[in-house]
């Protein structure tokens, strides 16, 4: 493989990657912002407030993404049987 041709396949390994992993965490800052939005509000300071719901609501966001993600990660690992099928 050459220079160009490496950095191919860098650079479509770090945008799938991006674009699975996008969803989990845009829900995690989401909910993130509005518990400490509500806990700014109200004056409420617990510690594990955060973390219940952060878990719930990615959990969730999983279940329903799961799907597209692996179907995402299928065609980027076909991509790569195919470049590593002809060689290069």
């Amino acid at each position: 493989m050459t220079g160009p041709e490496v950095l191919d396949v860098a650079r479509d390994s770090i945008v799938t990657l991006v674009l699975v992993s996008s969803p989990l965490m845009l829900v995690g800052l989401a909910i993130g912002v509005a518990i400490s939005l509500f806990q700014a509000l109200t004056q409420i300071q617990e510690m594990t407030l955060v973390f219940v719901p952060k878990i719930l609501a990615i959990f969730v966001a999983m279940l329903l993404m799961l799907p597209w993600m692996a179907d995402s990660l299928q065609g980027h690992m076909a991509r790569m049987a195919t470049r590593i099928i002809n060689g290069g």
